[in-house]
């Protein structure tokens, strides 16, 4: 498998340079016990508290490139504490990135109170793409009831003049939105498999999807 080891410490202080070449070789050392595959290794000097941090950045985009399936590091106050900490555990578990830990010598175990944070945030999350997906469905039949067709639309789209239209994998577009990907998100990952595509394009295509879905079931 594939991993990033992610190394974190407070201050740039002298003393603080020896903890984070012990945190990197311990994390090789777990690595080399799991036969896991590092492609990146990151090192870093910033505040667990603080969520713009350059190393952080660089993680999430090489999981969203899809470079690697797992994060090692030492312990979990490594990733980052308090609402910085948990915003990351989310975001990685919405990547399905599995994470490992010096410490556990294994998988990271959550705390309770970490576990039903996620939860809560998770069904939050759940119920606001809910809701937007129920302003875009009552919106379109609202166009529908006003004259405008979709199917009339899509079908003619070849014709319309301006930029070559893309082509672009509708299947797995619907299947990252389902898994709980944002639409920058998607487009990222869409990039990393050679797909050349922005967000809008990603946004426009599943708001098709949906408008077909929804006219094939009204039929």
């Amino acid at each position: 498998m594939n991993v990033i080891i992610y190394c974190r410490v407070s201050t740039d202080k002298k003393v603080q340079e020896t903890s984070l070449a012990r945190q990197k070789e311990e994390l090789y050392q777990l690595a080399n016990r799991y036969q896991f595959h590092v492609v990146k290794c990151i090192e870093e000097q910033a505040s667990g508290y603080e969520v713009e941090r350059d190393g952080v950045f660089e993680m999430l985009e090489a999981f969203e490139r899809g470079q690697a399936d797992a994060l090692l590091i030492q312990d979990e106050t490594r990733l980052g504490r308090g609402n910085t900490k948990v915003a990351l555990f989310h975001q990685l578990a919405k990547l399905n990135i599995s994470i490992y830990t010096a410490i556990h010598d294994g998988k990271l175990e959550l705390s309770e109170s970490d576990s039903m944070v996620l939860q809560i945030v998770g069904i939050v999350e759940e119920y606001q793409r809910k809701i937007h997906n129920v302003k875009i469905k009552r919106g379109m039949k609202k166009a529908i009831e006003n004259g405008y067709n979709p199917a009339k639309n899509l079908a003619n789209q070849h014709l319309a003049p301006g930029r070559e239209r893309k082509e672009v994998p509708i299947e797995e577009i619907i299947r990252l939105r389902n898994n709980g990907l944002t639409f920058s998100e998607i487009a990222k990952t869409l990039t990393g498999l050679g797909y050349s595509i922005s967000k809008a394009t990603v946004h426009r295509r599943y708001q098709e999807y949906q408008i077909i879905d929804s006219d094939k079931l009204n039929r």
